[in-house]
């Protein structure tokens, strides 16, 4: 038994999603628009001072944090896309946009009331808080005041957004071409406030618009509007479970082990290694300016 952790696959968003759309209610699938709205302080944290700031050191943007929602297209749509084309850049976290008189860190820089991307006020507020989980705990280990000053002053969570040596984009899209002529759009960006992601899948009878916990799905002939709300379990950040896709992979592959049906668990290795593909094929036209053909998983 082997589940990846995809756990956008397995949350009850995700479950109920999937059944209208292979209830027939949409019709045939013909385009699909997927917003990851990263969230300005997330990309902050993760990917300007964090540990996935830098491609060689980690990997790609799209590969470290969108992997899942490239994977979750696939799933939604019942297959892997056949070619792809990507745009994006690192276009704000440089130096070129470095305010005047801003400082090298947050702590004691004299633009840092005013700016958004502050860590005194991130991590700052999540102490005053009470919020001693992630991201402030990967920041301290002691939440207190003193300690939290220290890090940021010497650690690099403290750093300036303009100052760091961070190379993954900001922003990007992706547009996939399935079999068929089914079509999809997908938008990374960190320039939002953060949270659910939101997709909306158009079909031949009708459409359906999710926002990671509401579901409106309107059908054509009929004209009428249903909306559902799937009760998420939790916010999309680690700490908040990824709306319950980490408990919902965790049962499932429980369940799996206990029952040996395998077919409990719905991200194997062979859907993982397709989606991978997906993700370094969209790099490579993002870097190359190309269209780029999906290699399949040989069997």
């Amino acid at each position: 038994m082997l589940a990846i952790g995809h756990v956008l696959r397995y949350t009850p968003y995700t479950r109920r999603l999937k059944e209208i759309v292979g209830s027939g209610r949409l019709g045939a699938v013909m385009s699909v628009q997927h917003l990851e709205p990263v969230g300005f302080w997330h990309q902050a944290h993760s990917f300007v001072r964090g540990n996935w700031r830098r491609t060689d050191e980690s990997t790609s943007m799209l590969m470290a944090k969108s992997c899942h929602d490239l994977d979750w297209l696939q799933y939604v749509i019942g297959q892997p896309p056949l070619r792809v084309s990507s745009f994006g850049s690192l276009t704000h976290f440089t130096a070129e946009n470095r305010p005047p008189d801003a400082a090298d860190r947050c702590v004691g820089c004299a633009v840092e009331p005013a700016c958004p991307y502050s860590a005194v006020r991130l991590y700052g507020g999540m102490l005053e808080r009470g919020e001693h989980t992630w991201p402030l705990g990967v920041v301290v280990d002691d939440f207190t005041p003193d300690a939290l000053r220290l890090a940021l002053t010497e650690g690099p969570y403290g750093r300036c957004v303009y100052a760091c040596d961070n190379d993954v984009v900001d922003h990007q899209v992706v547009s996939l071409e399935y079999e068929g002529g089914v079509t999809a759009v997908f938008t990374m960006t960190a320039f939002a406030q953060g949270g659910h992601r939101s997709t909306r899948i158009f079909g031949t009878h009708g459409e359906l618009i999710g926002d990671g916990r509401t579901l409106t799905v309107r059908e054509f002939a009929s004209g009428r509007e249903e909306v559902i709300d799937t009760a998420a379990a939790g916010d999309m950040s680690a700490a908040g479970g990824h709306g319950g896709g980490d408990a919902g992979l965790m049962d499932a592959f429980v369940a799996a082990v206990a029952s040996g049906d395998q077919s409990l668990i719905r991200s194997g290795p062979r859907d993982s290694l397709a989606s991978h593909l997906t993700v370094l094929a969209a790099e490579r036209a993002r870097l190359a300016g190309t269209v780029e053909r999906v290699p399949r998983p040989v069997r």
